[in-house]
């Protein structure tokens, strides 16, 4: 890179809100440290990942990619895509002249984070769990092989351990957005301007099924809520149901006579966790950090079959913590509802214990985690610049 020309970085994933958004948050902290980068997102052209990244006004590519084949019948098709997005990445790549890669995780990041390491492009990889996904793992066990410095920065110290690279890890926490910040800000500052008289007493219950939603929680949430009704005076609930179950879940309250908000996702989702007591969700490292920035506890019902049981290992770390309670659904006899009503009672009877889970949940955020990824990402474009002579055209 000529020191003199704008600094091009490419964030590689995408596919769901727990990749992309950390991204984001990364590359508005790049964006405003130095005015003239070039940030491009290279993704998997679903409409979510154009949508939200249109939004913050940064360039987009899509380029093929497919996730690991589950039968023999989906092997060619894995193959022809993802060969297919490898090399439009390379051409990406070489042709905008590129400085470094940030591979976000999941199989959207690997055609355009293996293009960077084929082509010596330095590659940062932000991972969001305890347990590294299999495109970290397997990006990172190359580093040594690649041209440029490389990193990995990792939103737990867990994740150091399952890492076997030669690479640095860094731990800096999972990167919020810089909307996550701007509503906490303005909500502390409204908690000093008016006394706890003035303010609305009502509580509010947040249930998250993630950025697609998910069935089990649409079902068992409004079934546990409904054992529990006489403790919800007071309380409004709002209910993130995912587009495909949003008339099913609506439905449900409806029949158990319970009032709730059911929308298909929120877009305003800082907004509403800085007035949030109590939030019932799923495990991901992304959601998880987001709750903690905002001093949320939580419910967790990690996803039983995420990769590597990646979500359950998540529950844990917040849980023994002190700011989540996790309800495994596999190692429970009888029906989950049943168990999710008998927490729900305890925590809805107990303000004190919420008022520590809300501690715990502050001594786990990391809010400057966006700003020191980014901090990473400037210094291993300095350390390549120093260390390699500028590519060719």
């Amino acid at each position: 890179m000529n020191k003199f020309d704008p600094l091009h970085v490419v964030f590689a994933g995408g596919g769901t809100a727990g990749h992309l958004f950390p991204g984001l948050a990364v590359a508005e902290q790049l964006a405003c440290r130095l005015p003239q980068v070039r940030i491009t997102f290279v993704g998997s052209g679903k409409a979510f990942e154009r949508r939200h990244v249109a939004a913050s006004a940064f360039e987009y590519l899509a380029v093929p990619c497919r996730p690991l084949p589950r039968n023999a019948g989906q092997a060619i098709s894995f193959i022809v895509h993802n060969l297919a997005g490898y090399l439009a990445a390379g051409r990406f790549l070489k042709e905008e002249q590129v400085d470094v890669v940030v591979g976000l995780g999941g199989y959207a990041s690997v055609p355009a984070a293996r293009a960077a390491k084929r082509r010596g492009v330095p590659l940062v990889l932000l991972e969001q769990n305890a347990v590294p996904g299999r495109a970290t793992r397997w990006l990172a066990r190359g580093a040594a092989f690649a041209r440029g410095a490389q990193l990995v920065c990792a939103a737990m110290a867990e994740t150091r351990s399952a890492l076997r690279c030669r690479c640095p890890v860094h731990v800096t926490g999972n990167p919020i957005r810089d909307a996550f910040q701007l509503h906490l800000s303005r909500h502390r500052r409204c908690e000093k301007a008016f006394s706890p008289i003035s303010r609305s007493t009502a509580h509010r219950l947040v249930v998250l099924g993630g950025s697609g939603g998910a069935q089990s929680l649409n079902e068992s949430v409004p079934r546990a809520l409904y054992k529990t009704r006489r403790r919800l005076t007071g309380w409004q609930i709002i209910h993130q149901s995912g587009e495909a179950g949003l008339e099913r879940t609506r439905e449900l309250y409806r029949k158990l006579d319970l009032r709730a908000t059911v929308a298909a996702f929120i877009d305003g989702l800082p907004r509403l966790l800085t007035a949030t007591d109590l939030a019932v969700c799923r495990a991901g490292g992304t959601t998880l950090a987001e709750l903690a920035a905002a001093g949320v506890p939580a419910v967790l019902l990690p996803y039983p079959h995420a990769a590597d049981d990646h979500q359950r290992r998540n529950a844990k770390v917040y849980a023994d913590a002190g700011g989540a309670v996790a309800l495994d659904g596999r190692e429970l006899s009888g029906r989950l509802d049943d168990h999710l009503a008998d927490v729900l009672s305890e925590l809805l009877d107990d303000p004190g214990r919420r008022a520590g889970m809300v501690a715990a949940m502050g001594r786990l955020a990391r809010p400057r985690a966006a700003s020191d990824v980014a901090e990473r990402i400037i210094e291993v474009v300095g350390h390549s610049a120093e260390q390699s002579a500028p590519r060719a055209a």
